[in-house]
């Protein structure tokens, strides 16, 4: 969920934003380049090739072999926040976007290679952050009526299905590679937690418990681990996650237990929001920040 999508809040934030990766064998983190704005929320590109970000309401597409930046035409939608989505076969990508009129936060597809969107969430707002292995079908962070709850829809539109209604924030919905579960994050149980559940919405499993607030839960292309950000117990209001913390990203098995720290870093809002995972299931793609003096 990005609650920030009018004109005002999509300026810079007064940080530098750094675009890196992470060998998880290795442990070696790499810094790609340094932005004297804001980018947020990288997605790794089916082929490998390229890293998408959202950075002042557009999207761009950097090239890791040349460090080559391009933005990805969008037409109208000049809002986008950094809930973003690529398509299974890699075509296509799915974006959230505030409208100058409202403010609020829809879901639109596009050509990954750039074109005219297509809007697909009347109903706002709407935070994308899953879709289906079979490329079918979305999953969002929806508010209707004061509540956050996840929701599904067709790819091509219609009508939302809703999934959860607990009393807490319901967020971050993601589906497993084989589309049988969607994670979500959950302070249903107290703190921010991760969550896993079948895709139809049934049989809701907790998956983390600690003493922070974990959010994201992004599952590997092989299935098989999931990296999340957290934040300090006491650090954050449980439902929410802002920039400019001190956070662990972390990592556990997609089927529970423990989770090891894998990079502590500046950042937290924008920092891991959508998947990141490399297409062999090796490295992870993040921003960390630094403030402006």
């Amino acid at each position: 969920m990005q609650v920030l999508t009018n004109r005002r809040q999509m300026e810079d934030r007064g940080v530098y934003s750094i675009l890196e990766t992470l060998d998880l064998e290795s442990g070696q983190r790499t810094a790609l380049r340094e932005f004297d704005d804001t980018i947020e929320a990288p997605n790794w590109t089916k082929d490998g090739k390229y890293l998408i970000y959202n950075r002042a309401g557009r999207i761009y597409r950097y090239e890791l072999s040349t460090g080559a930046v391009n933005p990805i035409y969008s037409g109208a939608v000049t809002g986008c926040n950094n809930d973003h989505v690529l398509s299974p076969d890699g075509v296509s990508i799915a974006v959230s976007s505030g409208t100058w009129e409202d403010g609020q936060s829809r879901i639109y597809t596009l050509p990954l290679a750039g074109g005219e969107p297509t809007l697909i969430t009347p109903m706002a707002p709407s935070y994308l952050h899953g879709w289906s292995p079979d490329g079918r079908t979305l999953a969002y962070c929806g508010e209707r009526n004061g509540q956050y709850d996840i929701y599904t829809i067709p790819v091509w539109g219609g009508r939302e299905t809703r999934l959860t209604s607990s009393s807490g924030l319901d967020d971050g919905p993601e589906y497993s590679p084989d589309g049988r579960h969607i994670w979500f994050n959950s302070t249903r149980s107290g703190l921010m937690q991760l969550w896993r559940m079948e895709a139809d919405g049934s049989d809701p499993v907790q998956m983390s418990f600690d003493e922070s607030n974990n959010w994201f839960g992004h599952v590997s292309p092989d299935g098989e681990k999931i990296v999340f950000i957290s934040y300090k117990k006491g650090d954050v209001e449980i439902d929410k996650h802002p920039p400019n913390k001190n956070v662990q990203l972390r990592l556990m098995s997609s089927r529970g237990g423990d989770f090891k720290v894998i990079a502590e870093l500046f950042g937290g809002q924008g920092t891991i929001n959508v998947n990141s995972w490399s297409p062999d299931s090796r490295r992870i793609a993040f921003v960390s920040y630094r403030l402006k003096k």
